[in-house]
């Protein structure tokens, strides 16, 4: 390797998609605003043949790096090649951490041997191996945050004190707790899913203690974490936080085109934008779920029966790899949908929310997406499915009020009549309530605008904290 006489950086991310993004964008800007700097991302090989050649100078193959431009890619078998489902998740992550940290540990190894080590490594909050790795390698590490800072608190208070109160109330409807840093009571329901211990999934809560417990434990190698939001988006929390963590403000890290799915030999050969631009303005609902989540057929048919009776076109994503046969085809109201809107197995996200003709997105509230929709200005019908898209969703109807959140019956499922009456509150002729949903959506748009500019908030932070590390 030709020794580099600069900064070199270590971005690890895990190969899930709300992950993928900000990471990859991270390692753009840290090549943009820290100059003589080079980057090294580090993924499955699976999420790396995903990527998308226009972040990459020529293509990396299978079996190594590219190290023609600043950012190259290594990326390394986690045994899930073909992609994994939400079904798989617990499994995928112990092989990515076991191969991942011998991946990683050679690395730097290397770089080391060649006397040409690593400034500083950079991974995602649930691999918290990754710290011990760098500590070996005598390299400083930093945690990169992708979920709310208010979620990042909830789960500190959490971990201390919060434990047994949450879960003694977990079935009591009428329960809510109070948290420094937020300025309203939040209910369990308000909570991340891996709290609930009803959920299917609340065994996940071992991942977060195990991030808690990193952070705090003795000679940490974690010198701060940098978090995928903004000061002015979550400013009493951060202050909160920052009275016992370095939490940074570094987001929002997103771009229309950073990740592709991998549904896109499946998708729709109709173009969706040129659909888009024949609507009016504030007219399209943009309706999706992400890339892991998996609705059943019943609530599938919920969705389109709202849609149905509400009126307004729609661009409905619906992935074609969804288990439990509910895909796109077998919706019982299929014609009377295509009739209305589109459906299709893929889209460019930041594209649709950037049109104007999208009004609403009906979203699962992960955080990407939901920054995305700030971002762009779009009110929001939140429908969360789990981990912290339950917070999120508390956070866009009552500290942003860029939308409402949709309440299921006793069943679980949310119907076509609640479905409705979400998107009247956001899209319909109640134009006082309507207004005031779409002047704070635009507000927080031209915050974000300030906080992403040349020497906004969001870069002079990002500048400060990675100059920190370096020196």
């Amino acid at each position: 390797m030709t020794h580099f006489d600069g900064r070199r950086f270590l971005v690890l991310a895990y190969p899930a998609q709300g992950c993928l993004n900000p990471s990859l964008i991270f390692a753009e800007t840290l090549i943009r605003v820290i100059p003589n700097s080079q980057v090294t991302f580090v993924t499955s090989l699976h999420a790396n043949r995903r990527l998308t050649t226009t972040k990459q100078s020529s293509l990396p193959n299978d079996n190594g790096a590219n190290n023609t431009s600043n950012l190259s890619f290594t990326p390394f078998s986690d045994g899930f090649d073909d992609g994994f489902t939400i079904d798989d998740i617990e499994r995928q992550v112990l092989e990515f951490n076991r191969r991942g940290s011998q991946a990683v540990w050679e690395i730097l190894e290397a770089a080391r041997r060649e006397g040409n080590p690593y400034t500083c490594l950079v991974y995602n909050f649930i691999l918290t191996w990754a710290a011990d790795v760098a500590a070996e390698h005598k390299v400083p590490a930093a945690m990169f945050w992708l979920q709310p800072a208010t979620v990042f608190n909830i789960y500190d208070n959490y971990f201390h004190g919060y434990k047994e109160i949450i879960r003694d109330n977990s079935k009591n409807s009428s329960f809510s707790l109070s948290f420094s840093g937020i300025p309203f009571p939040m209910s369990t329901k308000d909570l991340p899913s891996f709290m609930d211990e009803s959920t299917e999934k609340s065994s996940y809560i071992r991942f977060y203690q195990e991030i808690f417990e990193g952070l705090e434990k003795e000679g940490t190698n974690t010198k701060l974490v940098l978090a995928n939001t903004f000061d002015e988006l979550e400013p009493e929390v951060i202050r909160v936080i920052n009275n016992k963590f370095n939490l940074i403000g570094i987001g929002p890290l997103i771009k229309s085109t950073s990740f592709k799915g991998s549904d896109l030999s499946q998708q729709s050969s109709v173009d969706y934008i040129e659909w888009l631009n024949t609507k009016p303005k504030t007219t399209v609902i943009y309706v999706s779920f992400g890339s892991i989540s998996n609705l059943s057929k019943r609530q599938m048919e919920e969705i389109g029966k709202g849609l149905l009776e509400f009126g307004r076109p729609f661009l409905w994503v619906i992935r074609e790899n969804v288990k439990d046969n509910n895909n796109n085809s077998e919706l019982s109201c299929r014609k009377e949908l295509d009739k209305l809107g589109m459906i299709v197995s893929w889209c460019s996200q930041m594209e649709v929310l950037s049109n104007e003709s999208i009004g609403c997105f009906l979203t699962h509230c992960g955080w990407n997406s939901t920054l995305e929709s700030l971002a762009s200005g779009v009110p929001m019908v939140a429908f969360p499915q789990w981990t912290d898209q339950w917070t999120n969703a508390k956070l866009v109807e009552d500290l942003w009020k860029t939308g409402v959140r949709v309440k299921p019956n006793e069943d679980g499922i949310v119907t076509s009549g609640e479905i409705k009456r979400c998107l009247e509150l956001v899209m319909g002729e109640n134009e006082n309530g309507v207004e005031i949903v779409r002047s704070n959506a635009k507000k927080w748009q031209n915050s974000i605008k300030e906080a992403m500019k040349e020497g906004g908030s969001s870069e002079k932070n990002f500048i400060n904290s990675m100059t920190n590390v370096i020196y």
